[in-house]
């Protein structure tokens, strides 16, 4: 929600999308409004070093086939090793330790089933951004409409805890929403003028940051995957460049 009040203040400043590209903002809405569930959820089961990594590794992949079948978009053989080294760096920071059998068989269930909404979601974003005339008319009317619709559904379903986290972490909240809305319109930009297969390889990299704080923050361990999944991820950044 507070995303969505900060994406209100853009709304001046943006054309709106072409109705051509409606339907499939209202789809990625409902898409993304699962994710924002799915992943919680996985969380609640499961550590966020094992979580994470599942949820986003398995992206990169699933994006590319979606990009290929639904938007006939094709990627070279070296960005194509580049996209597979970046989404096996990013799982094999679940296995860390080769702790496979620790992994909660539910929290690997919700990661799988997140991860399922990103590849959807990246690729409806994707053509619906190509579709709309206005990247970042697109990019506020999404933040808008996700972030209300969330917060109306998690309203009804978990009304009292609601109000315990904004009394104790409103300003948290608000400091995430900005970053979220900031990130995720970079997303949406780079989803109009590049290869989806390749945005959401080189977005995953962020799986490494959630290692440093899984390990230095949340104490939830460290191992040699670590170590393998970051040279895996540099591997495949450098060659993902290549589009030809």
């Amino acid at each position: 929600m507070a995303g969505s009040i900060l994406s209100v203040f853009a709304l001046p400043f943006v054309d709106s999308p072409d109705p051509a590209s409606w339907p499939l903002l209202v789809l990625t809405i409902a898409i993304h409004t699962g994710y924002h569930f799915f992943l919680p959820v996985a969380y609640d089961h499961g550590d966020f070093g094992q979580v994470y990594p599942i949820a986003r590794g398995m992206a990169p992949i699933l994006v590319t086939l979606g990009a290929l079948i639904f938007a006939g978009e094709h990627v070279s053989q070296f960005a194509l090793v580049g996209i597979l080294c970046l989404a096996v760096g990013v799982m094999a920071l679940a296995f860390d330790g080769g702790k496979v059998s620790s992994i909660n068989p539910k929290a690997i269930l919700f990661a799988l089933a997140t991860g399922v909404c990103i590849a959807s979601y990246t690729v409806v974003d994707g053509i619906g951004v190509r579709q709309s005339g206005s990247i970042l008319g697109f990019a506020v009317w999404l933040t808008i409409c996700n972030g209300v619709l969330t917060f109306l559904i998690a309203l009804i379903w978990k009304k009292r805890e609601i109000v315990v986290v904004l009394k104790n972490n409103a300003l948290i909240g608000f400091a995430g929403g900005a970053m979220q809305v900031g990130a995720y319109w970079i997303i949406v930009y780079a989803l109009a003028v590049a290869p989806m297969g390749m945005v959401s390889g080189l977005r995953e990299t962020s799986v490494l940051f959630a290692a440093l704080i899984s390990t230095f923050l949340l104490k939830e361990g460290f191992g040699v995957w670590r170590f393998v999944s970051a040279c895996l991820v540099t591997f495949g950044l450098i060659v993902s460049r290549n589009r030809s």
